[in-house]
């Protein structure tokens, strides 16, 4: 009886997780995203992809287009290169009739074309395994077709960038010497096209090294781009080769490898295989690249049905549904909810990347003039960089991951810091002659301070440390937030974190002793009368230039050092808890000021300039979380954001802007859903979440990242153990929605009707620590 029972209880419970499961599928499916006519050009296209490979999908003129974008491929000017454009081609052809379609299924993460054309009608297929670089185009027809692919390159030259085009390499404004974009390989093999670039002896890396006096290290320094090779190759089931073609699309001229069925049929397999290697022989780079074409072209089914059941779970962990099951999308807030889960499908399709999702424009960018008409580049340009790290806008595609249960899509970011570490250690070494790790604001991914930002011009005598630019000078604190992203991972999804603490124990030693440092250049006293820490000079961003004592500084290092020793006792030795607490007493305190009688939070305790248009004094806020709902000093916190002039002048939606995220935190309703919803509506783009270009570039990626932060920051908010539930939600919203909190802790909650009808929390254990704030 009592098996009897169980497997009832069993059954019952299956039944309910496959109910779950057809509910949240039928939701997810009214964020699918249609159109039923054919695109203009590439800024019409439809973002793809999985692993660490991007695509952006379109059909134009009854022909299916991608470019392919993966993560890490950089060439000699630190440029994140594309690895291509497809061109597929039907004969005869279904996309040249009356019906046309073409659908981004986010459930299962691909790009299904469909199209008829009087009698015939066909079905093509585009999806990308999320656990080898591998893309799939499958045609399937009621009709027997012909297919011929292409691979098009516009690297079949060599090419120098000029003026504004550098913006897309590590010279920027200032290129030296002869920089080139050196022309790929192409060749016709095995049947297929195999194409590759091969980065030259000598690259960016040796530049900067040279530039900023480290040639006595360089063989301590991690080179990224040395021996670098990438590439892939195009081939397809019972396909030749079929010559070759040129032409020019948009701005750009380009030559294109075509690969042609043998006969015509009603099915057709593709894939395009890409790989990218560290070695310095092609030969050893086309070995692995057949390592990883053999079992991709034996096992397709087997990697399709992984694939599908990795976007399920992905799906399945997180989700943000308002106003479900009334479809309305001329509904700002529902175009919000829809625009959150497309965006976080584009995070996804970099779960797995050597390199972090770049803010400006991620594995999805296209033809720059559909961006800005007068910059007529190529294919490969994006504003501020390829190689080059903003961190400043980086944090803010990464924080949302932890209440979006994607803690294991952060390890690109976190493993991005940890290979630079020694070198930030040694620049501090060199310079300084001191410990700790300093990470530049405009950091390229080996380390160093970008040449440009580091400025050509120097006087002879200025600081080799430092880069000469009003600024970028000593904003250093934004690795910060990294290093309490990597704590959290912790308290969020209970990942070890001791592989991290090296870099968190080096980022906060840097801080502590290059400010004695520059303390005994200026006196007798490394701190001040009461035995803090003087940080000066210090920087509010990029906005509050030569501060003393910036308040985004000491509250990041108040907010990590406390972090860092509330791990369990297993992390830091007694005695390094012991000078982790003596570095945490050494903290200055925060800046207030009084604006009208109204008691506010200051940017710091002086500056000499403001520079850009940050909000940093709202920055204990958000991310370093000492004041907001619950907190003691709520009302100081929100007469910052209401009464500080510069927060209201520099208040808005657009790009890295973070008031919405503020005003969430603060509990101001009405103010974070009007900011967010400008930030989650539709782009002005077809593709509804490439906003854009903002302060940077299309798609932006800062721009999505903080809207999805603001909406979550509406939903759910944690102080310790405590979970507050709908903090800053309009009553009038209807939302089902499912996202986690610290301590391994997933909440999951329908609301209707001003009302929370339905609420779990695992584990249940967990329940009593909720508290509704829906008003």
């Amino acid at each position: 009886m009592r098996r009897h029972v169980s497997t009832i209880l069993a059954l019952l419970l299956l039944t309910s997780l496959s109910i779950q499961a057809q509910n949240l599928a039928t939701e997810l499916a009214d964020y699918n995203l249609a159109w039923t006519t054919q695109s203009k050009n590439s800024s019409e296209s439809m973002p793809c992809g999985g692993g660490d490979v991007g695509l952006n999908v379109w059909v134009e003129k009854g022909e299916v287009l991608f470019y392919v974008a993966r993560s890490g491929t950089f060439d000699e000017n630190n440029a994140l290169l594309k690895l291509g454009r497809v061109r597929l081609k039907l004969t005869p052809n279904p996309f040249e009739g009356q019906s046309f379609k073409q659908e981004l299924v986010l459930q299962d993460g691909y790009v299904k074309i469909s199209g008829a054309n009087g009698q015939l009608s066909a079905q093509v297929n585009v999806w990308v395994d999320v656990f080898k670089p591998v893309v799939h185009l499958e045609v399937a027809s009621n009709q027997k077709l012909s297919a011929e692919a292409s691979y098009e390159t516009w690297r079949f030259e060599d090419h120098v960038p000029k003026g504004k085009e550098n913006n897309a390499n590590s010279y920027k404004w200032a290129p030296q010497g002869d920089v080139r974009t050196f022309q790929d390989s192409v060749l016709f093999q095995n049947q297929g096209v195999v194409f590759y670039h091969q980065n030259r002896p000598q690259t960016v890396f040796d530049v900067v090294v040279r530039q900023q006096g480290l040639e006595a290290i360089k063989p301590q320094l991690f080179n990224p781009l040395q021996n670098l090779i990438f590439g892939g190759a195009l081939q397809g089931n019972n396909m030749t080769p079929a010559g070759t073609t040129n032409g020019q699309y948009l701005d750009t001229r380009y030559k294109g490898w075509k690969i042609k069925s043998q006969a015509p049929a009603k099915s057709h397999a593709i894939a395009l295989v890409l790989n990218t290697a560290k070695t310095g022989s092609v030969a050893q780079w086309q070995a692995s690249l057949q390592q990883i074409i053999k079992p991709a072209s034996a096992n397709s089914k087997a990697a399709r049905q992984r694939t599908l059941a990795w976007w399920h779970d992905y799906w399945n962990r997180s989700f943000v549904f308002i106003d479900p099951g009334q479809k309305a999308a001329n509904t700002p807030r529902w175009q919000a909810g829809r625009n959150y889960q497309l965006f976080r499908y584009m995070l996804g399709c970099n779960a797995f990347g050597e390199y972090p999702t770049k803010f400006n424009g991620g594995l999805f960018t296209y033809d720059p003039s559909r961006v800005d008409s007068t910059l007529k580049f190529t294919p490969d340009f994006r504003n501020w960089g390829g190689g080059t790290h903003t961190a400043q806008n980086q944090r803010l595609v990464y924080w949302p991951m932890l209440k979006s249960g994607d803690a294991d899509l952060m390890r690109p970011q976190f493993t991005f810091y940890q290979q630079l570490l020694r070198n930030a250690e040694l620049r501090s070494e060199t310079y300084w002659h001191h410990p700790g790790a300093c990470f530049t604001e405009q950091l390229e991914n080996f380390g160093l301070p970008n040449p440009a930002e580091y400025g050509w011009k120097r006087p002879a005598d200025f600081d080799k440390g430092m880069e000469y630019n009003a600024w970028l000078e000593y904003e250093w604190d934004t690795v910060l937030e990294f290093c309490l992203m990597m704590l959290e991972t912790e308290r969020y999804a209970g990942q070890d974190a001791t592989a991290y603490l090296p870099f968190i124990e080096s980022c906060l030693t840097f801080f502590d002793q290059h400010y004695q440092y520059l303390a005994r250049q200026r006196g007798a006293k490394a701190l001040d009368g009461a035995g803090h820490l003087v940080f000066y000079p210090s920087s509010g961003a990029e906005t509050y230039k030569m501060a003393y004592n910036s308040t985004s500084t000491t509250a990041a290092l108040h907010t990590v050092l406390t972090r860092l020793l509330e791990l369990p006792p297993s992390y830091l030795t007694e005695q390094k808890r012991k000078d982790w607490t003596a570095m945490l007493s050494r903290i200055p305190p925060l800046n207030f000021r009084s604006v009208d009688g109204h008691p506010m939070l200051a940017p710091a305790k002086l500056w000499e300039r403001v520079n850009n248009t940050e909000s940093p004094q709202l920055y204990p806020v958000y991310p370093w979380g000492l004041y907001g709902l619950g907190k003691a000093g709520l009302d100081t916190a929100r007469n910052t954001y209401l009464y500080d002039t510069d927060v209201q002048k520099f208040r808005s939606h657009i790009g890295w802007k973070q008031h919405n995220i503020f005003a969430a935190r603060l509990g101001l309703t009405q103010e974070a859903a009007e900011l967010t919803v400008k930030k989650l509506q539709d782009s002005s783009r077809r593709f509804p979440a490439f906003w854009g270009p903002g302060f940077d570039w299309t798609p932006d990626h800062n721009w999505g990242g903080s809207g999805m932060i603001g909406l979550q920051e509406m939903l759910l908010q944690t102080d310790g153990r405590k979970i507050y539930l709908l903090p800053a939600w309009p009553k009038e919203w209807n939302v089902h929605f499912k996202l986690h909190a610290p301590y391994q802790t997933t909440i999951e909650a329908v609301v209707k009707n001003g009302k929370v009808q339905e609420l779990k929390v695992l584990p249940e254990t967990r329940r009593k620590d909720v508290e509704i704030m829906l008003k």
